[in-house]
């Protein structure tokens, strides 16, 4: 018999036996398949974590202890005396004042840089998006060509630009530079993610009398916080991490962080200290993974929202 609620019912022998409605059987939490998702998640997280363990067990412990050998031991006595040298102490060439200062040069770069090429892609995106100009399409052409020319055929002509225009081995050409690279990337995502805005926003606006800036601030830019953070974070790390431009384009007293790490590791002087090397990688690692941690989440946001759409 099927009650109002639709659960069937049924005798059965003395008794009555209920049964609730129909369906799929739920899925068990530790199927095959299951197992084996997870198992290969458990893998690749522990192929990815065990690099990082290694090195933060090395920075913690003294040379003496690290001569013993068994890289995976956590330390006996936990010292944070090789994170002081890194960060104060430890030499590179002729200096020895540390990762600090290319702490402090990396800062100079990537912050002007990030905020030029965003600002500028961001308006490039939103006029090749929505206000279809002359001359538009062989614009986009040529930054999409841009985006894929490998950084080594462009050093000599830029080197030779940045010595004509007097800014050759100091921050400011190297803000040029990584501005300059990345404005196509950044253009391109720009450019895809307002094409997916709805148009009748930019119709209604236009409508109403709104302007090229006034639509820009007032209806993109409130909308198109997801991009942002994708674009902010592509830069940063890129500009970060970068060592070639670091090396080609600036002097020693100007090299940023990853030069310096460079420097430091490979010093051929002295006693090898793997602690301090250690320490020194995860000291010039720790801004890009700050950013991602933080903003990881609109960062999937901004990729799900069209940021990779051609």
């Amino acid at each position: 018999m099927v009650t109002s609620n639709g659960t069937l019912t049924a005798d059965a022998g003395a008794g009555r036996i209920t049964t609730g409605p129909s369906g799929r059987k739920p899925r068990r939490r530790l199927s095959r398949r299951n197992i084996i998702v997870y198992g290969t998640l458990i893998v690749v997280a522990l192929y990815y974590l065990l690099p990082l363990y290694v090195m933060i067990m090395t920075s913690l412990k003294g040379m003496p202890e690290i001569r013993v050998g068994n890289i995976f031991a956590p330390p006996l006595e936990i010292t944070f005396e090789p994170w002081v040298k890194a960060w104060a102490e430890a030499c590179t060439g002729l200096n020895c004042d540390g990762l600090s200062r290319g702490f402090w040069n990396s800062v100079r770069i990537t912050v002007p840089s990030t905020i030029i090429s965003i600002a500028v892609a961001s308006v490039n995106g939103y006029a090749l998006a929505n206000w279809r100009f002359k001359g538009a399409d062989l614009f986009f052409t040529i930054l999409i060509v841009g985006a894929f020319i490998p950084y080594q055929v462009m050093i000599y002509p830029i080197v030779i630009v940045l010595r004509e225009m007097g800014v050759y081995g100091t921050l400011t050409g190297l803000v040029i530079v990584h501005t300059i690279f990345g404005m196509p990337i950044l253009t391109l995502l720009f450019r895809n993610y307002f094409a997916g805005l709805p148009e009748e926003l930019f119709k209604a606006a236009r409508v109403d009398g709104a302007g090229f800036w006034t639509i820009y601030f007032k209806i993109m830019l409130p909308m198109s916080l997801p991009i942002f953070v994708v674009a902010m974070i592509l830069q940063v790390t890129g500009i970060w991490n970068d060592f070639l431009f670091g090396v080609v384009f600036t002097r020693p007293e100007y090299y940023p962080m990853t030069v310096q790490l460079n420097n430091i590791v490979n010093s051929v002087q002295g006693v090898k200290e793997y602690n301090v090397n250690m320490a020194a990688t995860i000291l010039t690692g720790a801004v890009p993974l700050v950013v991602y941690f933080v903003s990881g989440r609109l960062f999937v946001r901004g990729i799900a929202a069209g940021a990779v759409k051609g």
